[in-house]
């Protein structure tokens, strides 16, 4: 493979590469100070050198009227979970396992809290005596056992469950953090009474990835120490918010029992009477919470191809705050008081900016300039499109026009298959590396980009999600080969210069296909399931596959996890297939890579292998990013063009 120069300068390319893609800032955490006057949001972006490669995250704090920003932290810092203090006077974050208070006026920010362990989430209290946080510490003998080379483990022993801590904001430099719960549970989402006197929690049995359908909800009086139990019924519930005038706490409670591929509403419990009710079902039964606005749940959803925000009363059905005529929004959350909203958002050729709203409505103001630098008249066209399934349901997907397109004209096409399966690609910016998918540089190469959701996906609803229910490989497959044949009736795609692409469940039906049909020239399966029997004996998410097909594989259902794996349809594959895969992925095993492309090689199919060291699930560090694109793009002239 060529070496590449890191950067590429955007004033003098020609056309948008893999280099371009990794100057773009990512932007997350868009918080509105409590009186919706200032926004806090956080840019991060990719830092390279020979001897670096990392991502570095600094917090920006900007007007609500979008005059004016700054930084508040500086890049080298690597600054994290901005959280408003209760005056809106400062700011608390965290860097690595550190907690650090800065005054938004100006002034050096102050080390609060130097945490020996593994620091979680943190809350700052509305009346502004002290921080909630949690964690787990420090296990001194850890070390130890390992100079002495007794560091052996018992798996599912010991679990490192996060505790509820607090300590005060005013006082010693470094503050002593008190234990008010733990960590017999382990506890993730916390949230303030607007009194300051309780704090609700969600906790779950273990930290593991595979426990999320145990979670409950609970609540402590900071006082006292006496916990009451708010829910623990078999569904999981979920991200409990106070409401502003601390009447209620809604939260997310699954169907009973819950089910992997997603099916939520929203809970209010009223807090006098302790009586609890569902509110009407929400369009994708995925309702995201980001708030209260007065007697009003606010929540995020797909929709189709976009995302919504949503607000919903307390005594009827959800109504539209906020729906973009095109593009989407990868975060929203509300300030303390309810008044306003901050949205990251982008679009297929706008690049992430931070956005403050009205929790009344209207349009939504641009309070960032992230990436201005970003050279839009390069990014390629891309364009909602539809066709019918092979049993007439309708499937969406997007359409990516090679850069220069004209009509008549046919095409190289890459089919991109997106993770989950209960993934979905919405409209956001297709010049970036961290989604793992090219997009925008394959463009610019030439090549028009098909990126469907087919039935699994979410967007659609709950019955369109649950479609593919033991199912992978049946209808999902047939819904992307009539989007692959739409686009070459129409005359875009070449029939014989086809490549496919796809990521985790986008590499398991990318390893699917290439044992289903030849009509594919070129193939990347990056970090796919596929044996399915084998990944749930080793994947840290052992519960996932029983539920998408209905009970164990040992369960009279070895026939079905064969029917629906790769592995045991692979003789006769001729396509060639890039295999990439993280060494210490734990969600989908380096073993699912090595069993695919040794089945390929020893029958002689055009193959090649490459294992990242370190990267779990997906990159993580720029240079990683920068490889798994170029690779990608280089397989696939290679093979398809």
């Amino acid at each position: 493979m060529r070496a590449a120069p890191f950067f590429v300068s955007f004033l003098l390319a020609a056309q948008w590469t893999p280099e371009m893609a990794l100057q773009v800032k990512n932007v997350g955490s868009v918080v509105p100070s409590p009186d919706g006057t200032l926004v806090l949001w956080t840019e991060t972006r990719a830092l390279v050198d020979p001897e670096k490669s990392e991502m570095s995250t600094q917090i920006m704090l900007g007007k609500s009227d979008g005059s004016s920003r700054f930084a508040l932290t500086g890049e080298s810092r690597n600054a994290a979970s901005p959280q408003w203090a209760g005056d809106g006077k400062s700011v608390y974050f965290k860097v690595k396992n550190q907690l650090f208070r800065i005054p938004v006026d100006g002034g050096e920010s102050e080390l609060l809290l130097d945490w020996k362990g593994n620091l979680g989430g943190i809350a700052p209290s509305p009346d502004g005596k002290q921080v909630a946080f949690t964690g787990s510490e420090e296990r001194p003998d850890d070390e130890k056992a390992k100079k002495e080379k007794r560091d052996w483990k018992v798996i599912d022993a010991n679990p490192e469950n996060h505790a509820l801590w607090l300590i005060p904001t005013e006082g010693a430099a470094l503050r002593k953090a008190k234990k008010l719960v733990g960590p017999e549970r382990h506890i993730t989402e916390i949230d303030w009474s607007p009194d300051s006197k309780f704090l609700a929690y969600q906790h779950t049995t273990r930290p593991e990835a595979d426990y999320w359908p145990k979670s409950d909800i609970s609540e402590v009086e900071v006082e006292t120490g006496t916990v009451k139990v708010l829910a623990n019924s078999n569904a999981a519930e979920q991200n409990p918010l106070y409401s502003t005038d601390g009447r209620y706490i809604a939260f997310t409670k699954s169907v009973d029992p819950p089910r992997w591929a997603g099916e939520e509403r929203i809970a209010l419990l009223t807090r006098s009477s302790g009586e609890t009710r569902l509110l009407p079902v929400t369009f994708d039964s995925q309702p995201a919470l980001a708030g209260w606005a007065g007697n009003r749940v606010l929540f995020r959803e797909s929709k189709h191809t976009r995302s919504v925000l949503y607000a919903i009363p307390v005594d009827g059905p959800a109504s539209v705050v906020y729906e973009p005529s095109s593009g989407a929004f990868t975060t929203a959350a509300a300030n303390t008081k309810g008044t306003h909203i901050g949205l990251a958002r982008q679009a297929p050729a706008e690049p992430p900016e931070a956005f403050v709203l009205a929790t009344t409505g209207g349009e939504p103001k641009q309070v960032s300039r992230t990436n201005v630098q970003v050279p839009k008249s390069l990014i390629a066209q891309t364009k909602v499109v539809e066709w019918k399934a092979k049993d007439g349901k309708t499937v969406e997907g997007l359409l990516t026009l090679p850069a220069g397109y004209e009509p008549g004209k046919r095409y190289p096409m890459i089919l991109s298959i997106h993770g989950g399966p209960a993934g979905v690609f919405n409209e956001t910016f297709i010049g970036t590396l961290a989604s793992v998918y090219p997009t925008a540089a394959l463009a610019a190469k030439g090549y028009v980009v098909l990126r469907p959701n087919p039935r699994g996906s979410s967007g659609y609803g709950r019955d369109f999600r649950f479609a593919n229910v033991k199912d992978w490989g049946g209808g999902d497959y047939e819904d992307l080969m009539a989007g692959v044949d739409k686009v070459i009736a129409d005359g875009i795609a070449d029939p014989d210069r086809l490549g496919v692409m796809g990521w985790s469940y986008g590499g398991y039906m990318t390893s699917w296909i290439v044992t289903q049909t030849r009509r594919f020239k070129g193939a990347v399966v990056g970090a796919g399931v596929t044996d399915l029997w084998s990944f749930t004996g080793t994947a840290d998410i052992p519960g996932f596959l029983p539920d998408y097909f209905g009970g164990e594989p040992w369960d009279n259902n070895l026939d079905t996890y064969r029917k629906h794996s790769a592995m045991f349809h692979i003789k006769g594959v001729t396509t060639a297939t890039l295999v990439l895969h993280g060494e210490n992925d734990l969600r989908v095993p380096i073993t699912q890579g090595q069993e695919f492309y040794r089945a390929l090689k020893r029958q002689g199919v055009t193959t090649k292998m490459v294992t990242y060291p370190r990267m779990p699930h997906g990159p993580t560090e720029p240079k990683f990013m920068l490889d798994i694109a170029n690779r990608q793009i280089e397989w696939m002239e290679r093979y398809v063009r």
